[in-house]
């Protein structure tokens, strides 16, 4: 590899690591936002004398759709991460870590519903695994490397 690539790849790096990070500090700024419009929420039900109802059906169908949308961040991910490698073209692996900080990103704005909507009092474990997913897709500088490596063989 020649310095010119290496300094592309460096550059790309940070600039995933960059992209990344602010993408996980939104969601921790998301939460923020649903544990303080959640918790007026449930304070406004208990003043009135509610009990805050739990909807299993609902909290069933938005933990599988949490699922799912984790289940496909990785999915997409490493097709679009093997997609780059055969194109040898590092914006697949950008593209590939977006889509999956999203559906990750999805799981969070679920949670934030369920506080906010429904007054759900376990709404945080949406959260959870919505920042675990978005942990697990750190850019790592291999896959960019082995997008960009171009076979020097002669013809």
């Amino acid at each position: 590899m020649d310095r010119k690539q290496t300094a592309e790849i460096d550059q790309k790096y940070r600039s995933l690591a960059t992209i990344w990070f602010v993408l996980l500090m939104s969601q921790f700024m998301v939460l923020g936002a649903a544990v303080y419009i959640g918790g007026q929420t449930l304070a406004a039900a208990e003043a009135a004398g509610a009990e805050p109802q739990e909807n299993a059906i609902v909290i069933l169908i938005f933990a599988m759709l949490g699922l799912s949308s984790l289940a496909m961040s990785f999915f997409l991910r490493k097709r679009m991460q093997d997609q780059a490698e055969a194109m040898q073209n590092m914006s697949y692996v950008q593209t590939g870590i977006l889509i999956a900080c999203a559906f990750c990103e999805s799981i969070s704005l679920i949670g934030f519903i369920l506080a906010v909507v429904f007054g759900y009092k376990y709404f945080f474990l949406w959260f959870v695994v919505g920042i675990v997913g978005i942990f697990l897709h750190f850019p790592r500088r291999q896959h960019l490397i082995n997008a960009s490596y171009r076979s020097s063989s002669p013809q």
